[in-house]
């Protein structure tokens, strides 16, 4: 295969759950080919450079293969090669309370304490 639309290669290499989810990022504004903004049928053939803002992410992605039909993870691996720099650290790990595993459900007074702090309980 020569060339295949964006928004169905962005699918098919598994970096967007859904065809509809890829056609809107690229509607969007999030995806240029080879640095021009992109539409949904903007053709990519291997050697372009798939620039896209998936996930809060900015991966920069070279096309070496040019597929349309989704495929399993290690051969959609396979169709790019990635120059995206590294991904930012994940910001939802650290929590404003944090408990041990498997300490199971928060006490009525460990509630109270929580709900003082955010504002929602009465001042002692």
């Amino acid at each position: 295969m020569e060339s295949a639309r964006v928004d169905q290669w962005l699918w098919a290499v598994r970096l967007c759950k859904s065809r509809s989810l890829a056609t809107e990022a690229v509607r969007g504004g999030h995806v240029r080919v080879n640095g021009r903004p992109a539409k949904p049928a903007t053709p990519v053939k291997p050697g372009d450079r798939v620039e896209a803002r998936l996930h809060d992410w900015d991966r920069v992605l070279e096309v070496v293969q040019a597929i349309e039909k989704r495929v399993g993870a290690p051969v959609a691996v396979q169709c790019y090669a990635d120059h995206s720099p590294p991904a930012p650290p994940n910001q939802y790990v650290r929590r404003l309370f944090p408990r041990d595993a498997g300490a199971g459900r928060p006490t009525k007074r460990e509630r109270r304490h929580t709900d003082r702090l955010r504002g929602r309980g009465p001042r002692p």
